[in-house]
């Protein structure tokens, strides 16, 4: 019994590098965008802990507007603004806001508004 072989195609082999290929790139958007989401996540994180300060203090204070900017600067977040920001002291149960604003590493825009009232 002699096995014959058979020629083979090259729109077969084709077909299957191009599917791998397609797969590949979703794999490699799905990873952008879980790492851009997971990014915001701490933006979120990171505004929440420092509306808690200003809930304590009644503004953001100079030295941490000045701490917020670095570890959001350390995160890899570019064109940061804080316009919208309680800067200056409010009375108990005054309305205080925390507003950030920026670009994320793939170059998306964010925002994270936090509103709370002064308890100092």
């Amino acid at each position: 019994m002699r096995l014959t072989r058979q020629r083979g195609n090259v729109a077969d082999m084709m077909s299957t590098c191009i599917c791998i290929l397609a797969i590949s790139a979703l794999l490699v958007f799905f990873l952008q965008v879980v790492g851009m989401l997971q990014q915001k996540q701490e933006v979120g994180q990171l505004a929440r802990k420092y509306i808690l300060r200003m809930e304590t203090v009644g503004y953001l204070t100079p030295a941490d507007e000045i701490t917020l900017d670095r570890e959001l600067s350390d995160m890899g977040l570019e064109e940061l603004c804080l316009d919208g920001t309680t800067r200056n002291r409010v009375g108990y149960g005054e309305t205080i806001s925390l507003s950030i604003r920026g670009r994320l590493k793939g170059g998306f825009a964010f925002e994270e508004k936090r509103v709370s009232t002064a308890k100092n």
